[in-house]
């Protein structure tokens, strides 16, 4: 019957460790779905980033071609206002010249006209007046006098005709001049226009270009504001699992402890009934005496089985003294199998990067460690290497290990080791 005892109590305490642990390895699965859902996110809001700033970039390019083009735009602006002043200008001169030229044209017309009939009537009529003035001449100077009176006549003529040409020649140049100026500058005037209108489109496109930028930049910002909801969301869910994975580790060893001191106590209670002695006195009385003789026989079994346990009793404490002992020896005070993860400097683990320690010194690799429940200062050992607590964040039981690079960190992952103290 007490074999059976004993037997159900093993059963009982070897269910309840392999469901403890099974539970516990259920833990740990969601904790690593978790880190690897925040190790995605971050991913995510990386490349977030990275689009932002490319987008940020081109934006502020775009906004300093648009400066450009808008001081371009200013200057043609300006150019033309200019030059249509020049054309009005040119528009002006050019119909005063017209008009020179047409008051030029009507006295050359009425010089030609008076020329003309002069020669004419000195071609029709002239033999009888040579002849007349001849002999109407006192003398010969006086006919030679009249002659160069006619000369000078026909020599005023030819004067009038040349200055009518060089009049006429040089008005058609100044027109034709003017024309010339007023053509370019309608021509620069047309060519600043276009330009102005080229240079218009330009601002617009670039215009709607920043517009477009500033749509990605917001959509990227609300993109990684999400993706930073998720990492602290699963932050979250680590810690709390953490915890829930500390609590139900705690949970199985103390089952299994209390499974392994009732089989300890089961074995010890079980030692008389199989003592040789005991079974010859039980085989004896059973044979020759009768009831009553069973029922003396009986409690000495019992006393004798006091008596073993007192035996026995002593012994435990020794071997839990010898156990402390070699825990505490060599390698420091045993804490215990505590659970590892890791941190870096960086604003997704810290929320801001480049910050002290909550002890005030700045964090080393291979050096710097956090847990709550002892001292700063306090050296702890684990897997061979010695670090020293100089931050909080993690409850006693969990360490945190500092790493130079979130990299590294999210290698790291999470662990479990044996932890001494050796201050």
């Amino acid at each position: 019957m007490k074999m059976k005892k004993v037997l159900s109590l093993l059963l009982t305490g070897a269910l309840t460790v392999s469901m403890g642990t099974s539970v516990f390895a259920s833990t740990e699965d969601q904790i690593a779905a978790a880190q690897a859902q925040k190790q995605e996110a971050q991913a995510g809001l990386a490349q977030a980033q990275a689009n932002i700033s490319s987008l940020e970039s081109k934006k502020q390019e775009l906004e300093s071609y648009m400066a450009e083009l808008d001081a371009q735009y200013n200057e043609l602006t300006n150019t033309i206002s200019q030059l249509s002043v020049e054309a009005a200008e040119k528009e002006e001169e050019l119909k005063k010249v017209q008009t020179e030229l047409e008051r030029a044209k009507k006295k050359a017309e009425n010089q030609y006209e008076a020329m003309k009939l002069r020669i004419v009537y000195m071609y029709e009529n002239g033999g009888s007046s040579m002849l007349e003035t001849l002999l109407s001449s006192e003398s010969l100077a006086d006919f030679l006098n009249q002659a160069d009176n006619i000369s000078r006549i026909s020599e005023y003529d030819r004067n009038m005709l040349k200055q009518y040409e060089a009049t006429r020649e040089n008005i058609q140049v100044q027109e034709k001049k003017v024309e010339e100026e007023s053509s370019s500058i309608n021509s620069l005037l047309s060519e600043k226009s276009a330009k102005q209108q080229e240079v218009q489109s330009l601002v617009a496109t670039t215009g709607d270009s920043i517009n477009s930028y500033i749509s990605q930049i917001s959509a990227s910002q609300e993109e990684a504001s999400i993706l930073m909801a998720q990492v602290d969301s699963a932050d979250s869910s680590i810690a709390t699992l953490m915890e829930q994975a500390e609590q139900e580790r705690a949970a199985a060893e103390a089952a299994e402890q209390a499974a392994a001191e009732q089989e300890a106590a089961s074995q010890e209670s079980e030692e008389p009934e199989y003592d040789p002695e005991t079974d010859t006195t039980d085989s004896e009385s059973s044979s020759t005496s009768s009831d009553v003789t069973v029922e003396e026989v009986a409690p000495e079994e019992d006393t004798e089985q006091d008596a073993g346990n007192t035996e026995a009793e002593p012994e435990t404490p020794s071997d839990t003294e010898g156990s402390s002992g070699s825990a505490g020896s060599g390698q420091g005070t045993y804490l215990g199998n505590f659970m590892l993860t890791a941190y870096c400097n960086c604003a997704q683990c810290c929320g801001t990067a480049g910050n002290a320690t909550a002890s005030g010194v700045m964090p080393s690799t291979g050096h710097t460690v956090a847990m709550a429940g002892v001292p700063f200062g306090t050296q702890l050992l684990i897997n061979g290497t010695v670090y020293t607590v100089e931050d909080l964040g993690t409850p006693y039981g969990h360490v945190d290990i500092y790493f130079g690079s979130h990299e590294e960190a999210l290698s790291f992952g999470l662990q479990y080791a044996d932890v001494y103290q050796l201050n």
